[in-house]
């Protein structure tokens, strides 16, 4: 296929259903964490610190994928094959009773190195096909990341009368099932640039550039608020179940409100074809950041009302995650433009680490729902960073 040529019709379905299968794994701990802590007696702290490991694993990888320039560098949709079965190994070593908090911790982390070959890499692909209309294709892509994040809850909430091992079963057959599928199905794209060797000012490189830094440090204020949030809405709505003596069916309300952020990412892809990926992403980030300091009156209210914030919530929190990869992969040279979208991946996720921990030694001191109010510390650092005058 020549450059000229429009992608295949179903290159961009095949890439988002293989990254729907594929990061279903991010989650998978946290759609069974009481069956984790009932089943190897951990302490209510392992909800923070499990969801960490993943996300420093996750923080090695891009780093190490970064560094060494690996998806630049290689086939993306192998290194996105070889990544899907790994991490779809590491994920299902979980269910050996034989484990422990230690050996949990390292099968998170190993889960979370992988997905550095598939989140990221996933983009790459998408841009190495779509230059027009990259938004609304990155729109889809990361819907689908939503999705499979949110996909645990359901198997959760379906699989109440089973055994909680067939959640960690059936996410790792997923994993496996994208990896192939876009292997086999998805080539290289016409507008990747192979880099001809390791570079190691690449990093460097791409943040010169205004517009990236721009767009860099806008994710990151973004991705403060963002894995924190969905980490804890499970948290959220068991809290609110205790204190307002509610009986809210946890894991299909939680579902409920990570998934429709989906088809929020979906309708950002769209609107941003009219309205930019900036003007939607600062709009998104204001939105979310509302949010958050709202929450604690919210959580006063009757049932309806309270998982219909959250619900508006998990669609805003993530609808600006596209624009974000958009502007980021928009501003990046070509020829390192995979590895661009990784190292921001990389920091981005480093963040989650401090904002998930923050959240959870504060929701262990203090029993109110004013420790939810520091997530806004995110959109507002974002907002900044977007709408900072041009020098």
């Amino acid at each position: 296929m020549t450059i000229s040529e429009k992608p295949a019709k179903h290159i961009l379905p095949i890439i988002v259903i293989s990254q729907f299968c594929c990061t279903s794994l991010w989650f998978a701990g946290n759609g069974i964490m009481d069956n984790l802590v009932k089943n190897f007696n951990l302490t209510e702290t392992a909800l923070g610190n499990l969801t960490s490991a993943v996300q420093f694993g996750f923080i090695i990888g891009t780093l190490t994928f970064a560094l060494l320039t690996i998806a630049d560098r290689f086939s993306p949709s192998k290194v996105f094959l070889t990544c899907a079965i790994l991490g779809a190994v590491s994920n299902s070593c979980m269910i050996f009773n034989g484990n422990n908090y230690s050996t949990l911790l390292t099968f998170r982390f190993l889960t979370g190195f992988f997905l550095a070959g598939i989140y990221p890499v996933g983009m790459k692909i998408a841009a190495d096909y779509y230059q027009k209309g990259l938004g609304k294709s990155l729109g889809f892509l990361v819907g689908a990341l939503v999705i499979g994040t949110a996909l645990p809850h359901l198997l959760k909430s379906a699989m109440q009368t089973i055994s909680w091992t067939y959640v960690l079963t059936a996410t790792s057959c997923l994993a496996l099932i994208g990896g192939v599928v876009i292997a086999v199905f998805v080539p290289n794209g016409p507008y990747r640039k192979a880099s001809k060797g390791l570079d190691f000012k690449a990093i460097s490189r791409v943040f010169k550039n205004r517009e990236f830094r721009s767009a860099a440090f806008g994710y990151f204020g973004h991705m403060w608020e963002l894995y924190a949030f969905w980490a804890f809405v499970p948290f959220m709505l068991k809290h609110y179940n205790q204190q307002t003596h509610s009986n809210i069916n946890i894991p299909l309300t939680a579902f409920s409100i990570i998934a429709i952020g989906g088809l929020s990412c979906v309708l950002a892809g769209y609107i941003s074809q009219r309205k930019g990926a900036k003007q939607m992403a600062s709009t998104a980030l204001l939105l979310s950041g509302i949010c958050c300091l709202l929450f604690p009156l919210v959580f006063q209210l009757e049932n309806f009302l309270f998982v219909s914030f959250l619900i508006f919530w998990g669609m805003v929190v993530i609808m600006d995650s596209p624009m974000f990869s958009t502007m980021v992969a928009q501003n990046a040279p070509t020829e390192i433009k995979g590895t661009a979208l990784t190292i921001v991946n990389c920091i981005g996720f480093a963040i989650t680490i401090f904002s998930i921990q923050l959240l959870t030694q504060l929701s262990s001191r203090f029993d109110s729902p004013l420790v939810f109010s520091m997530l806004a510390i995110g959109p507002i650092f974002g907002l900044i960073a977007l709408l900072k005058p041009k020098n």
